[in-house]
């Protein structure tokens, strides 16, 4: 028997919060009678739940690390028709992106169908790292690098210390590479971090998520994650 908030997260329908919230709203049933105590628990493998008129359908939870291009959505679809992170993936489950990387962002993106594994990972307080590389305008100096690492005002919050470092300069371009790692995962952080010490981005590129990097994977592959990165990446977002 388990919590009905964390059978719906399980089920990757949403997160844990949001299906407290469907509880609450009286938009759960267990057996035919609706729920709405947060208390309460069910068999998934017995009992019938049927989350707002839908019944729930017990997938096994899958996991990949994907390559994402640059020029693609984060999303399961576009009504433009542009191309989505899912079309990379040749899985006939329901899956999604864990977070999101802008449209004209490549690197690391984690996929699954987990509701509450990735409600975990993008939870700002269990501060899994990023790690991004930036190539940008003009070469910062030492204070803008500063400020950088300090934080940075942004719609009036200041985002968590990061760590900053000046990988690359080149002089004759007027370019530099600079390798930045945060925790947060406010919408566009770090370009709009770097736009405000006067340098804008040109590209930019997720190299690591918490232990995950791409290394053997090229723009566009992927691969699943073994169940000691899982168990890993569980561990880092609870302690």
């Amino acid at each position: 028997m388990e919590r009905l908030q964390k059978i719906i997260a399980g089920a990757g329908i949403t997160s844990r919060r949001k299906a407290e919230k469907l509880i609450e709203d009286g938009k759960v049933s267990v057996n035919g009678t609706i729920v709405k105590e947060l208390g309460a628990k069910a068999d998934v493998n017995s009992d019938e739940i049927v989350v707002d008129g839908m019944p729930l359908e017990k997938e096994e939870p899958v996991y990949y690390l994907l390559y994402k291009p640059s020029g693609v959505i984060s999303s399961v679809k576009d009504e433009a028709g542009r191309k989505v992170v899912t079309d990379y993936l040749p899985t006939e489950k329901r899956i999604y992106p864990v977070g999101r990387l802008d449209f004209d962002t490549s690197g690391v993106l984690i996929m699954t169908n987990d509701g509450e594994f990735a409600n975990m990972l993008m939870h700002p307080k269990y501060k899994v790292e990023k790690t991004y590389f930036a190539k940008v305008e003009g070469i910062p100096d030492k204070q803008k690098l500063q400020k950088l690492s300090r934080g940075i005002y942004l719609d009036g919050v200041k985002t968590a210390p990061a760590f900053v470092k000046l990988r690359k300069s080149e002089n004759k371009k007027g370019t530099s590479i600079i390798e930045l790692v945060i925790h947060e995962g406010r919408n566009r952080q770090v370009r709009r971090m770097l736009e405000e010490v006067g340098h804008p981005v040109l590209k930019l590129k997720r190299e690591r998520y918490g232990i995950l990097d791409l290394k053997g994977l090229n723009a566009g592959e992927y691969r699943e994650l073994k169940p000691h990165e899982v168990k890993k990446l569980r561990e880092l977002s609870v302690t």
